[in-house]
């Protein structure tokens, strides 16, 4: 009787023992890696939206403290965008380093660099951990499911 709530389930590289949960305008719940065989026993309750896979594949690069990851976001067979994360090791307080980490990105994005995501915007004096990246990764696979496709070429 109630309106179904949408769940994601994602794997991050970096973590690769564990798998991040998010809620629908909830929390990000971290698990070990067995929560998919979990989730596959509680398919009675639980519906499967295959269709809806979405990845970023791509490079690691480290420029002294900094950590850098250029992907590309699929859906399907086909590529839907580019993803840029950007670490500053030595810090985990968000708060602290953003002026440093937007300075650092504005010097090869210019003015495509991004402004405060909201997961920094609550923070506050919290620490950044993994699931807080994982809920900006959502924020970017939604917005880039929302989008039509582009055609590249158009025949009349």
């Amino acid at each position: 009787g109630q309106p179904g709530k949408l769940m994601y389930v994602m794997h991050n590289s970096e973590y690769p023992l564990s798998c991040f949960a998010l809620f629908e305008n909830g929390p990000c719940l971290v698990a070990d890696a067995n929560f998919d065989t979990l989730m596959v026993k509680l398919k009675g309750f639980f519906q499967n939206a295959k269709a809806n896979k979405i990845e970023s594949r791509g490079t690691r690069y480290q420029y002294c403290d900094f950590l850098v990851k250029l992907g590309t976001v699929t859906m399907g067979p086909s590529a839907r965008g580019i993803s840029v994360e950007v670490e500053y090791c030595p810090c985990v307080m968000a708060s602290d380093c953003w002026n440093l980490l937007l300075e650092f990105m504005q010097s090869f994005m210019g003015s495509q660099a991004p402004a405060l995501p909201p997961v920094l915007g609550s923070k506050h004096d919290g620490a950044y951990g993994p699931g807080d990246t994982m809920l900006q990764y959502m924020e970017l696979f939604n917005k880039i499911r929302k989008q039509q496709p582009v055609p590249v070429a158009g025949i009349r």
